[in-house]
This record gives C-alpha cells, sequence and structure tokens, in this order.
C-alpha cells in the first residue's frame, strides 16, 4: 500500500457462516483503525442472503459479493479484505479480477486447490467429526460442536452455541446451499499470476480442519509474508481477535513506511 492507501476493510467469512460470526471483532478492528469504515459482507446462501442460492464456483461468489459491496457505496476508494478461509478464496479472486478495487488483502486460515492437496485443505483427522456434525438435527448440539472443531478457546463455548444456534434459526443456511459452498471451495484453483496487491497470510498453529501446510504453500508461491497463532485453531478471530488486529495495524504501518 502506498501512501495513499486506505484504511477501510470488508471482512468475508467461511463455509456456513455469515456477518453474526465475526462476533466483536468488527468493533475491535475499528478501535485498531480509529479512522476507518468496517463493513461486513455475507457470501450468497449465508446470513442476509439465506435465501439466495450459493454458486458452485469461487469465482461466480466473488463477482456476486463485488457487486453487492458496489451497490452498497463500499468500493468509492481502495479497500482492504479480511477474509476466513472459504472468503479467503473469495477475496483472492477478487484480487485477481479486480485489483484496482483493493489496497491489501489479509488471508486467515485459507488454502487452494492446486497448491496443497485435499488431505490437507481439509485435514483427514476432522473428517469423522465433520460427517458428526451434518447428521446432528439438533441446532444447538451442532453449533456446540462446530465451535469445538474451529476454536480452541474453552471458555465460552455454551454461551457462543447459544448465540450461534440463534443465527442459524433466524437465518438457516440449507444443507443445498452448503453443499454448493463446500464443492465451490473443493474446486478453486486461483490465477497463476502474482499480484503488486500486498498480500498478508494469518494461521493458527492448533488448525484441525485446514493445514498449516496450505499457508505455507501460497506463501512459498507468492512470497507473500506469513505468520503463525502459537495455538489458536482455524477460527483464528474468535480464538486471538485481539492478535490478529495488532498484526494487522503491524502490517498496515510497514506498508507505509511508519516505524
Amino acid at each position: 500500500m502506498a501512501s495513499h492507501r486506505t484504511e477501510d476493510w470488508i471482512l468475508l467469512r467461511g463455509l456456513c457462516r455469515e456477518a453474526g460470526h465475526w462476533g466483536n471483532f468488527p468493533s475491535l478492528l475499528q478501535s485498531a483503525f480509529p479512522a476507518a469504515t468496517v463493513h461486513c459482507i455475507d457470501l450468497p446462501g449465508a446470513g442476509t442472503f439465506h435465501r439466495e442460492t450459493s454458486p458452485r464456483r469461487i469465482e461466480e461468489i466473488s463477482e456476486w459479493v463485488r457487486q453487492r459491496a458496489a451497490e452498497a457505496g463500499m468500493l468509492q476508494r481502495p479497500v482492504n479484505l479480511l477474509a476466513l478461509s472459504l472468503g479467503g478464496m473469495v477475496a483472492w479472486e477478487w484480487l485477481q479480477r479486480y485489483p484496482g478495487d483493493i489496497a491489501g488483502v489479509a488471508l486467515l486460515n485459507t488454502s487452494f486447490a492446486g497448491l496443497s492437496p485435499f488431505f490437507h485443505r481439509l485435514r483427514w483427522q476432522s473428517y469423522r467429526r465433520l460427517l458428526q456434525i451434518m447428521l446432528e438435527k439438533d441446532v444447538y448440539r451442532r453449533e456446540l460442536a462446530i465451535i469445538r472443531l474451529t476454536s480452541n478457546r474453552r471458555d465460552s463455548d455454551h454461551e457462543l452455541a447459544e448465540t450461534w444456534a440463534h443465527i442459524q434459526r433466524q437465518r438457516p443456511v440449507s444443507v443445498r446451499n452448503a453443499l454448493r459452498q463446500l464443492y465451490a471451495a473443493s474446486r478453486y484453483r486461483p490465477a497463476a499470476c502474482a499480484s503488486q496487491t500486498p498480500v498478508l497470510l494469518l494461521s493458527g498453529k492448533g488448525d484441525r480442519i485446514v493445514a498449516q501446510e496450505c499457508s505455507k504453500a501460497i506463501h512459498g508461491r507468492w512470497n507473500v509474508p506469513w505468520l503463525s497463532h502459537p495455538w489458536a485453531g482455524h477460527d483464528l478471530i474468535l480464538d486471538d481477535g485481539i492478535w490478529v488486529a495488532e498484526r494487522l495495524q503491524d502490517w498496515t504501518k510497514q506498508l507505509s513506511g511508519i516505524t
């Protein structure tokens, strides 16, 4: 980012998740960047758009999300994208197609086909638990199981599961849309070209869904900076949002030449 960079942010969540799953992180990010405007955009098939049919290709999801951002007036100047997991694939594709929209991209615990094998992109150790989650009919128990798989914190599991269950009851993600999102993620192969836009990789060493080798592969392919949290899981924001915000502050200061 050059001296004219913006501190505005657009946040993109992952598979079957929505703006409500960010919790207090948007406020935390706002505090870290007081001059910024922080937006959350839901993916098609989730959150505000849970009645929409999710496309089966990341390229189409990215176009859809960009259109929503443009309609909401979020692209008056270049923005930073902060994107988790599947959202990271959407952000990367957006960057490849419309680099002028974006000042910088921070990718959290994401992965790309073609760079990493499927058993790193979805760790085999999680297969049984993921199947149990898919078969669980009780919304609260299902959300609790998701939290215990994606997060390594145990201090507020039940309270958080109640909140997430309420989100699912209010704005349910259909099985059809979940499968369509999963299919899109599994098939996404990024463009082979490098971008001049700054990119930061953040990952959790304790991620039980996506192996850290996936971030390492992106780092090695495009030589972008990569930082690893020592214990956080897949939901890096939930486990240690303060750490993420501080790393983003450090990154943007480095890009601005501020010591």
